[in-house]
């Protein structure tokens, strides 16, 4: 028998999800869509072929899934896309999860987006539930954003970020570091972020997906270097907390703020990973840099009637986790680069 039939047989449907590791698993990225307002030049093509709307999950079919994940543990929800906010009705799909939060099996639902919807979406999302935003913003300089993101504009984001800070939420900033692009903006991405009150993440440019005429090892920047340029301008100090999440967080004491470092590159953070991702197509990736993945459409959709068969799916990829993934800029190429683009996944 395998590791997993044996917690299913033994231990109960409400056992826990611990991975091969010793990880439980209490962080689950659901990616709501793969359609996006944005074309980022690191994230997509700029002619993507997206998905037929038969095989994406439907909004009821979301709702089961993750109901499915909270009653075995998971804690976090955090939605993504493409940007999830443009997926039609949208608002339902968050409504319903706003149950898991009154009853106190779910801490926190939150959402990460380019920022474009938020306008439209801020005051229902904190009405929902929702108390964090992460917004995607590489730079501050309204032609380079449009370049970035090629069919983006910034005004539009920034007004969206008023928004939502309007409403109650709380927003951090995430900021991909792309070498020759934002790094003479780092001062001043950090001035604007600590004079409205946000943290501030950077986040290392993955290797995934076929991005043309990008080449990720021109892009990458590692963090080491951007800490290494806060040092000269702040006094740094390294902070013990954790989030859930992959980030490495410091206080800049000159003004208080957070700021984090994602780096699957230069600082591998596997050791304490508690999450898990699950696409539009109701894909779960055991691990962001590896291609082993689990199909729980079918036992969704094959047992419309009983959670039995999506519950012994799940426990049964999450005994495949990983210990760690691939990635690796050292030897100057990329790696265990990932043919899927970061859209699938949701990041």
């Amino acid at each position: 028998m395998s590791p997993a039939w044996l917690r299913f047989t033994y231990c109960g449907m409400t056992s826990p999800l611990i991975d091969p590791f010793a990880r439980a698993i209490t962080y689950l990225r659901v990616s709501v869509t793969d359609r996006c307002d944005f074309r980022c030049v690191y994230c997509m093509s700029e002619n993507m072929t997206f998905l037929p709307k038969k095989d994406l999950l439907t909004l009821e079919e979301l709702d089961r899934m993750c109901t499915t994940f909270v009653r075995l543990g998971v804690e976090k929800l955090r939605i993504t896309g493409g940007e999830p906010l443009v997926r039609r009705d949208i608002m339902t799909f968050f409504n319903a999860m706003t149950r898991h939060l009154d009853s106190g099996a779910l801490k926190e639902l939150t959402l990460t987006t380019n920022g474009s919807q938020l306008a439209r979406f801020a005051d229902q999302l904190y009405t929902a539930g929702v108390r964090r935003v992460n917004v995607s913003l590489d730079t501050l300089d309204e032609a380079k954003f449009a370049k970035v993101t090629r069919w983006g504009r910034l005004p539009q984001v920034l007004n969206g970020i008023d928004a939502a800070q309007k409403a109650g939420l709380r927003v951090k900033i995430n900021a991909v570091a792309l070498k020759g692009f934002n790094e003479e903006e780092l001062p001043r991405i950090t001035e604007w972020c600590a004079e409205r009150d946000m943290d501030l993440t950077w986040i290392e440019v993955m290797p995934m997906g076929d991005i043309g005429n990008e080449d990720r090892l021109d892009q990458y920047w590692s963090l080491k270097d951007v800490r290494r340029s806060y040092q000269e301008h702040y006094t740094v100090t390294d902070l013990a907390e954790r989030t859930g999440g992959p980030a490495r967080y410091v206080r800049l004491e000159e003004t208080g703020q957070k700021i984090g470092f994602i780096t699957p590159l230069s600082h591998n953070f596997c050791e304490s990973c508690n999450r898990v991702r699950l696409t539009c197509t109701g894909e779960l990736y055991m691990c962001l840099g590896q291609e082993d993945m689990a199909d729980l459409r079918r036992p969704l959709r094959e047992s419309p009637d009983s959670e039995a068969p999506l519950e012994a799916a799940i426990r049964a990829a999450i005994d495949r986790k990983p210990k760690g993934h691939d990635f690796d800029y050292s030897r100057q190429r990329a790696d265990g680069q990932m043919p899927r683009h970061m859209s699938h996944t949701g990041g």
